[in-house]
């Protein structure tokens, strides 16, 4: 079923286009006037609008020229008389859909107004698939939550819960715990999963990018902008929005989107017009928001009205019990994409890995796979070819990505790994008892001090990316954790 908004000043011919368009299932929205139907469209969002040519007031054409102002995608249908169909092909070359002439046949109209609708559908698809593959948004399957033990199968049943109510979620925890994948399983399970599901990294734009992003802008609002163009709340809506990373959204755009989630209304960037939307909102952060509350960069209204469905993703080791089966779950992952059979682990790989601490979490896990899969020479991967990957004494040493750590009561040094390139040993000073945060953070310190402050080369000693590394240094020195000029 779609939503035709129909404009004509004679009632008697809205109630029979009505009439008409209602017997094939639509629902109708009217408008007496070229106003009126400006604020039915912004409010009721119509899948397609018929409307007549001639009208006392503003004219089918200049309606038109009205509508490709807030929506260049919309398709509109004129009616016209026999004596004004040259008037209706000029207002096609200036963006209607089609026309019909009067007197028409109900079969007329609706096959003209059928033909729109999928036009228009087809259209959204296209920016729906466009703004998705942008470097913003990731491909992750929501489907794959991977897991049997006790805390997924709580995980799995507190995200089905949620996911059939509209709500707003912020899903917290710690980088590549599979955020993105809960957001995307908790869409795909809710009664929106038939709409639009679109992410965007907070931390990867400006602020000005981002606000455009979200947002949207219109023709000339800027340097650059050349044509209309709608943000991912127009674009998402009915269906869901993702807002990765949400604690770096700039202050100046805290506001904006407390608007959103509050009232359902925003501008386009360059715009007076206000647009109501309906999307799901779901936030993720890998940082402690009432902390950043607390410390004056995040907005307290902003976070309450993002905090109404909180899901806390648990670490790894939390829930080792399922390592074996997300590592077979990567490895059919690579073997499906390189066109292989699935590698699989051996006993005594399974047994390491389980008892791996798993700093980098999934993500790691992922990595590790992808990469035994690549090097392995035997169908079953041995513990001896993952092991320098996690470090070779787990009960006194853990690993940030490729480094090894290890604690001593020495002064903090960084040894690196005899006869490697890409791994190293980064010895810590232990006075007193270090948290697997402490050691994260003292690793990734050596590790640039190592590398003489050079970024790019400590993120591959790591096995981080440049951006999770930076993420992690701007934290901990809004935090005063570490030295500003790292």
């Amino acid at each position: 079923m779609a939503k035709i908004l129909v404009v004509d000043d004679k009632e008697m011919m809205r109630d029979s286009v009505a009439t008409i368009l209602g017997r094939r299932g639509h629902a109708v929205v009217s408008a007496v006037g070229g106003d009126m139907a400006i604020a039915k469209l912004m409010e009721k969002k119509p899948d397609a609008v018929v409307t007549d040519l001639q009208m006392p007031g503003m004219s089918g054409i200049e309606l038109l020229a009205e509508i490709r102002k807030i929506d260049e995608d919309l398709p509109v249908i004129l009616m016209t008389a026999y004596a004004t169909v040259a008037t209706a092909v000029e207002a096609m070359r200036e963006g209607a859909f089609d026309y019909v002439t009067k007197p028409f046949s109900g079969d007329e109209l609706a096959i003209a107004v059928d033909r729109a609708i999928e036009h228009g559908r087809l259209r959204k698809e296209n920016q729906v698939l466009r703004a998705a593959a942008a470097p913003a948004g990731r491909e992750v399957d929501g489907k794959d939550m991977v897991g049997a033990g006790p805390v997924m199968t709580d995980l799995r049943e507190r995200l089905a819960r949620i996911a059939d109510s509209h709500g707003t979620v912020l899903i917290s925890g710690e980088s590549g715990t599979g955020k993105e994948v809960a957001a995307r399983a908790i869409h795909a399970a809710s009664p929106r999963a038939d709409a639009p599901f679109l992410a965007i990294n907070c931390a990867a734009l400006s602020a000005s990018l981002l606000e455009s992003e979200l947002f949207g802008h219109e023709k000339g609002a800027f340097t650059g902008a050349d044509k209309l163009r709608k943000g991912r709340f127009e674009l998402a809506d009915g269906g869901t929005l993702l807002l990765d990373e949400i604690s770096e959204i700039p202050p100046e755009l805290q506001a904006k989107l407390l608007r959103v989630l509050q009232e359902r209304t925003f501008e386009r960037v360059g715009s007076s017009t206000t647009q109501t939307v309906d999307v799901r909102l779901v936030a993720t952060t890998n940082r402690d928001l009432s902390s950043e509350v607390d410390a004056g960069r995040f907005r307290g209204d902003l976070f309450f009205r993002l905090n109404v469905l909180p899901i806390e993703m648990p670490a790894l080791r939390e829930r080792t019990e399922d390592v074996e089966a997300l590592s077979a779950h990567f490895f059919e992952s690579v073997a499906a994409r390189e066109g292989r059979s699935p590698k699989k682990l051996a006993p005594d790989a399974v047994s390491a890995m389980g008892e791996y601490a798993w700093p980098g979490n999934v993500r790691e896990l992922q990595n590790i796979c992808e990469r035994a899969a690549v090097l392995a020479t035997t169908d079953e991967i041995p513990a001896s070819l993952i092991a320098p990957w996690l470090g070779a004494d787990s009960g006194s040493a853990a690993a940030i990505g490729g480094v090894q750590v290890g604690l001593s009561s020495s002064t903090t040094e960084v040894k690196s790994e005899p006869g490697t390139e890409q791994s190293g040993k980064v010895w810590l000073a232990c006075n007193g008892e270090l948290t697997l945060a402490d050691i994260e953070r003292e690793t990734i310190v050596a590790t640039l001090r190592q590398n003489e402050g050079h970024r790019q080369r400590s993120a591959r000693d790591l096995g981080i990316g440049v951006r999770t590394l930076g993420l992690k240094l701007k934290k901990w020195k809004d935090e005063q954790i570490v030295e500003a000029d790292l």
